[in-house]
C-alpha cells in the first residue's frame, strides 16, 4: 500500500464526517507533501466555517478552494457550499454551479471523477461517514484507474449509508477507522520524501 508515490488525496463525507476529519487532518504534519481536496455536504444557504474550524486544529494550511486557483502541495482544500469542485487538467480548480448530483452540490462523485482524470493511479480516494450514496461512483473510478480506495469503516462511522454504499460499489476498498486512515496518511509524508 505504501510502495507508490501518490500525488493527491480526495476525501468526501456528509453527516458525521467532521468528526472523522477532526481525527484525520490534525494528525498530518505541516510539511505533508500532498494536496488534499475535500467535499463535505453542507447547507447551501450558509457560509461555511469548515476551513476555519479545521485550520485551528491542523498544522497544514486549510482553505476554501477558489475558482481557477492552482492546486498546491501541503494544502487542504474544501469545496465551498453550493458549488461543485473540479480538478482541471492544468491542476487548477474549477467551481461549477451545474445541477446537484444525488441531491448534492458540491458532489463527492464530481470531485473524485475529475481528480481521477488528472491524477489517475496516483490518487488516494477516501469516503467518510455520510447519509447518502454520493462518493460510491467516484471511489469506484479511483479504483478502476489504479488509485487507492479507502472507506471509513461503517463500525467507526457516525452515519453508515455512505461507507456501505462505497464498499458495495467498490468492494476492493479497504475499510479503516478514522485513526487508521490518519496513521496511513501520516506514513505517506515519509514515503513521498524517499
Amino acid at each position: 500500500m505504501t510502495d507508490r508515490r501518490w500525488e493527491a488525496i480526495v476525501i468526501g463525507g456528509s453527516a458525521g464526517a467532521l468528526r472523522a476529519l477532526s481525527t484525520i487532518l490534525p494528525a498530518l504534519p505541516a510539511d505533508f507533501p500532498l494536496p488534499i481536496m475535500a467535499v463535505v455536504h453542507l447547507p447551501p444557504d450558509k457560509q461555511s466555517v469548515l476551513a476555519e474550524v479545521l485550520q485551528a486544529k491542523c498544522a497544514m494550511r486549510v482553505r476554501e478552494a477558489q475558482d481557477k486557483e492552482p492546486i498546491e502541495p501541503g494544502t487542504i482544500y474544501f469545496a465551498p457550499p453550493d458549488y461543485h469542485l473540479l480538478v482541471e487538467d492544468d491542476r487548477h480548480f474549477a467551481l461549477s454551479y451545474d445541477a446537484p448530483q444525488l441531491f448534492s452540490r458540491p458532489s463527492i462523485d464530481v470531485l473524485f471523477e475529475s481528480a481521477v482524470d488528472v491524477y489517475a493511479d496516483r490518487l488516494i480516494g477516501i469516503v467518510l461517514s455520510g447519509a447518502n450514496n454520493d462518493g460510491a461512483l467516484g471511489l469506484e473510478a479511483v479504483d478502476r484507474e489504479g488509485g487507492l480506495p479507502l472507506v471509513q469503516s461503517p463500525k467507526d462511522a457516525h452515519s453508515t449509508a455512505m461507507p456501505l454504499a462505497a464498499l458495495a460499489k467498490c468492494p476492493t476498498a479497504q475499510a479503516l477507522s478514522a485513526e487508521q486512515i490518519a496513521s496511513f496518511l501520516k506514513s505517506q509524508s515519509h514515503e513521498s520524501e524517499t
